[in-house]
């Protein structure tokens, strides 16, 4: 459902994503894992058709985003980084203008919103203006908005970023939930994140692509089975004591 061929970026002098691989299917949660900077966000700003490559293709349900960027963004439900959302909305109407962005049929708009906010347990907060919402429900809101036209595909950038434990929980037990149809790729720095909700991890460093596997497989790398070692040997370099690359 997403394929992505020989993608870069460059920003002037700077080699975000160089050349970088990959595909994911119906069914998988894609862990996009690497340190800060390393090009995951900007890797799915291309698939989005956010931004342009510098070179190489995305294909998101066998179409070209280059080609069809609008075709390819009604496909996808989209959480960026820091859940930008519109302060002096309330909830619900800005899922409903979520739903009016995508296209919906008038008739399927209110169904969607009941039924985001159902699964995103917005309830308690559905005739709220979104600036009085806490850090934890700006980000169900902002998942709510792209999942209110039931997209095939789901990409989520760091999507428990500054969550509490508890709020990052409910979360991933939700991404859970809604892999079982979909295509979900996330972003995250989080290590817990990826062995615990992954089905598949890539991990990504100066815009290069290091490893692609399962968590149980990077996991085995370290004799101690420390993701955090495998992490710092992959992505630094390194060599790391009981870490077998």
């Amino acid at each position: 459902m997403i394929e992505v061929n020989h993608l870069s970026k460059r920003f002037e002098s700077i080699m975000a994503v160089d050349d970088i691989s990959f595909a994911a299917g119906k069914g998988e949660i894609l862990g996009f894992l690497g340190p800060n900077g390393a090009g995951k966000s900007t890797t799915m700003k291309m698939i989005t058709g956010f931004i342009l490559p510098s070179d190489g293709e995305a294909l998101v349900c066998g179409k070209k985003v280059q080609e069809v960027p609008t075709v390819t963004k009604g496909l996808i439900g989209y959480m960026s980084e820091n859940a930008p959302l519109y302060d002096d909305m309330y909830v619900e109407d800005f899922l409903r203008y979520a739903g009016e962005l995508r296209q919906m049929a008038a008739d399927k708009i209110e169904a969607g919103v009941n039924r985001v906010i159902d699964l995103c347990a917005l309830t308690s907060v559905r005739y709220q203006k979104i600036e009085t919402l806490s850090k934890g429900f700006r980000r169900r809101v902002s998942m709510a908005q792209a999942l209110i036209h039931d997209p095939e595909v789901l990409i989520l950038d760091e999507p428990t970023d500054g969550l509490d434990p508890n709020q990052k929980h409910e979360v991933r037990t939700l991404i859970r939930q809604l892999s079982g149809n979909k295509c979900i790729v996330l972003s995250t720095h989080i290590l817990e994140e990826v062995e615990e909700v992954c089905t598949r991890a890539i991990i990504i460093a100066k815009g290069k692509l290091l490893y692609d596997g399962t968590p149980a497989d990077l996991k085995s790398k370290s004799k101690q089975h420390k993701l955090d070692d495998v992490f710092r040997a992959i992505t630094t370099g390194e060599s790391v004591q009981g870490v077998n690359l």
